[in-house]
């Protein structure tokens, strides 16, 4: 199997991030991001051969972009490649295409059902489809490949699955538990599997962040997720609501005077933990203020500790037992309040943290006590890294 560089894209109406990997060795050579597209000055900044190059510019649209960091990267001076043509791909971590899920190449099919889906994912598909047709369009012999975030989950057995709504639903609308974090969550599930060298593990990750989802894996397969149709379910997160009851906007129409798109963006934007906390979406924010007396403050982490503790404690049950519970993403791996409280007295399920491994915890770490029989770590998410490995293969499997 040839190997080669991989630049995995992660975008945003306004953004392009990249990491740039080596593949015979998966190490990560270069990084950037560009902000600001679109507008007369881009805040451009790339990592490359141990420097850092900050500089502004012009940028119209992403392929422009794109092109500014192939021009970075190809730089006799400061770049660390010699030609644009070491690189053999572009992978893309894709949020929402329906049936379209998996790894495959970025096609018009591709495009036009993301379009058509971008209800599900407003403040994905739209930049992505955008981004995707530019790039298409700038560089038509630079294989794309769209990594699905649905992908990982497509192993969850239909019980978990389904709604309870109108069995055609389903068939016809495509209305199921997608689920999302495909990436991080199948990286945590092989990554444990890794460490404590089994493949047979029942394991929980939570991926907590700015968009929060909790995953059951067994085996290192998706057996139940908790984000459901859109990002917007599960967990609160950090400005968008999490699970809701939709017979509830009735009335809120009737009472507001509001239309229904003006509150649905209100609940994609202006829910989770800042609706609730009426201060902040960032759990740092919210940590100090309710350590000073912020009574709504604490109310948005008690609600996000008990959300986290329902689908934990739900998914115990679904698996038959649990081995191994994984914190990631930014609150995941950095707070460690967020970790004790939802490790809180849960002993009589065999979870013991150890307090004080949880408090200075950084990067892998075990935090569980040597008598725990659930082993619980801090593991940091690698997605991109995820999304390489499966635009290689597609690469591969296309020209084999």
């Amino acid at each position: 199997m040839s190997a080669g560089k991989v630049l995995v894209a992660n975008l945003g109406s306004t953004s392009f991030k990249f990491r740039l990997f080596e593949m015979d060795t998966e190490s990560q050579i270069a990084r950037g991001g560009i902000d600001r597209i679109g507008s007369p000055t881009s805040q451009v900044e790339i990592e490359c051969a141990g420097q850092t190059s900050t500089f502004e510019a012009t940028i119209p649209d992403h392929a422009a972009a794109v092109q500014i960091c192939f021009d970075s990267l190809t730089d006799a001076d400061s770049g660390c490649l010699q030609s644009i043509d070491e690189v053999v791909g572009i992978g893309f971590k894709a949020v929402f295409a329906g049936d379209l899920s998996g790894v495959r190449r970025v096609d018009e099919n591709l495009l036009a059902t993301m379009e058509d889906l971008s209800e599900i994912a407003p403040a994905h598909n739209p930049p992505y489809v955008r981004a995707m047709r530019s790039l298409q369009e700038a560089f038509p012999d630079l294989p794309l490949v769209a990594a699905l975030e649905t992908g990982f989950h497509e192993t969850i057995p239909l019980e978990n699955r389904l709604y309870a709504v109108p069995y055609e639903w389903a068939a016809d609308y495509q209305v199921r538990r997608w689920g999302f974090h495909g990436a991080s969550h199948r990286y945590i599930s092989q990554r444990i599997a890794e460490k404590l060298q089994r493949d047979d593990l029942k394991v929980i990750s939570c991926h907590l962040g700015g968009s929060s989802s909790i995953c059951a894996t067994k085996g290192g397969q998706s057996f139940a997720t908790s984000m459901g149709m859109s990002p917007q379910t599960g967990l609160p997160h950090n400005n968008r609501v999490g699970d809701f009851d939709p017979f509830a906007l009735p009335l809120v129409l009737k009472k507001s005077g509001k239309t229904l798109q003006e509150l649905l963006t209100e609940m994609s934007s202006q829910g989770g933990l800042l609706g609730l906390s009426g201060l902040s979406s960032d759990v740092r924010d919210l940590e100090k203020a309710a350590s000073e007396g912020h009574e709504r403050a604490k109310l948005a982490l008690d609600h996000l500790v008990s959300s986290i503790r329902h689908y934990v404690g739900g998914y115990m049950a679904l698996l038959g037992g649990l081995d191994v519970l994984v914190f990631t993403g930014g609150i995941g791996e950095n707070s460690n309040f967020i970790r004790s409280e939802v490790c809180l007295e849960m002993e009589w399920a065999g979870l013991a943290l150890d307090e004080t491994a949880n408090n200075s915890a950084s990067g892998e770490a075990k935090i569980s006590k040597n008598d725990s029989s659930v082993d619980v770590w801090t593991i940091p998410t690698n997605e991109e890294l995820v999304v390489a490995r499966q635009t290689l293969d597609n690469i591969n499997q296309t020209a084999s």
